[in-house]
């Protein structure tokens, strides 16, 4: 098959022609088409994730049809459309059999623990328990695109941060995952605020339901400013980027009793942050990782876009070949582009 492969850290990767996955007794091999392009793939090429190892291929948030199904599979079937989320929880351990299937313990990662989907093919482990069917109506790009950042976004506000309507909710940094939060925590009802750098993401926001924008660049303190906004701080505030300064800004910027929830990757020199632990003792702040959701979780996200309560298809942004992904992969940090590109031609 032809895939994208990473042969050394922060070089330029190259397509070539590798050998077909070969699914487990209990996987499938989905022929992908569609896959994102993310910022967890970007941190995959920078060599920032210990379970990497190569030559590799990166991809993790696709979906596709199964090519091939494992003896021991019940549930699917050869020719069934399907995504997946980025964690594949193996359904035997203690947190898998507490529903807890983002933290388990022998999870892999398709693009990290093993090959991903840059390419044709790639290979799902456990297809029982983290495969996802796709409703007939949802196109394969936009389905691509919950994976990991949609999923992830619908996690972080709707069952770790609980949020609720009236709430202020801060969101720091308006990539793939900060549009997703916008959006979701305005279909809850929340008054959601925006930061990110770049004034295009920033309009994008507004239209996804911000009520307010901050320019990190031209406002002297960015906490200060959500503070004044929402007259005493944040109920609920996410970085969504993953970076020192938006997890600090993110906790000061909220209420007594706030929710701080990190969902962006604190990796390389940003992996311990600073944090105004007084600020968090006095005001009984809570700080909450959010990490993935689990494939039963989909229903409800996937009910609420059926109704029209979220539509994910308006992050869409650029659709592009497989040896186009190979520029957007390496200048994801340098590039400001909105919204989410996906590989749709293999």
């Amino acid at each position: 098959m032809k895939a994208v492969v990473i042969e050394k850290f922060s070089s330029l990767p190259s397509i070539q022609q590798v050998a077909d996955p070969i699914p487990a007794s209990h996987g499938v091999v989905i022929k992908v088409e569609a896959t994102g392009v993310c910022r967890s793939d970007w941190h995959c090429w920078q060599g920032h994730d210990t379970d990497v190892v190569l030559p590799h291929v990166p991809g993790h948030e696709f979906a596709g049809i199964i090519a091939e199904v494992g003896k021991d599979v019940t549930r699917f079937k050869v020719g069934d459309r399907v995504t997946v989320p980025f964690i594949n929880a193996c359904g035997s351990c203690a947190e898998c059999h507490s529903g807890n299937h983002q933290v388990c313990g022998n999870q892999t990662q398709p693009g990290f623990t093993h090959w991903g989907s840059f390419a044709e093919y790639t290979r799902v482990d456990h297809a029982d328990i983290n495969l996802v069917a796709l409703p007939e109506h949802l196109d394969f790009a936009t389905a691509a695109s919950l994976g990991c950042r949609f999923v992830t976004s619908f996690r972080a506000v709707v069952d770790q941060g609980k949020v609720s309507a009236g709430q202020w909710v801060a969101v720091h940094g308006c990539g793939g995952v900060g549009l997703s939060a916008i959006m979701i925590a305005n279909a809850l009802g929340a008054n959601v605020i925006a930061v990110d750098i770049d004034q295009g993401k920033l309009e994008l926001a507004r239209t996804l339901g911000a009520v307010a924008v901050i320019n990190a660049n031209q406002v002297a303190d960015v906490a200060e400013a959500i503070i004044e906004i929402t007259k005493g701080g944040a109920h609920v505030s996410l970085d969504a980027l993953g970076h020192s300064l938006t997890a600090f800004n993110s906790v000061r910027s909220l209420r007594k009793l706030g929710k701080h929830i990190q969902v962006g990757l604190l990796l390389a020199d940003h992996a311990t942050p600073p944090m105004p632990m007084a600020k968090v003792i006095a005001d009984e702040l809570e700080i909450i990782g959010s990490h993935g959701m689990q494939a039963y979780r989909y229903d409800a996200m996937l009910s609420m876009m059926l109704s029209g309560k979220l539509a994910p298809e308006k992050l869409l942004g650029r659709t592009i070949s497989l040896a186009e992904s190979i520029n957007a992969l390496i200048s994801m940090d340098t590039t400001n582009t909105p919204g989410v590109t996906v590989v749709t031609q293999f």
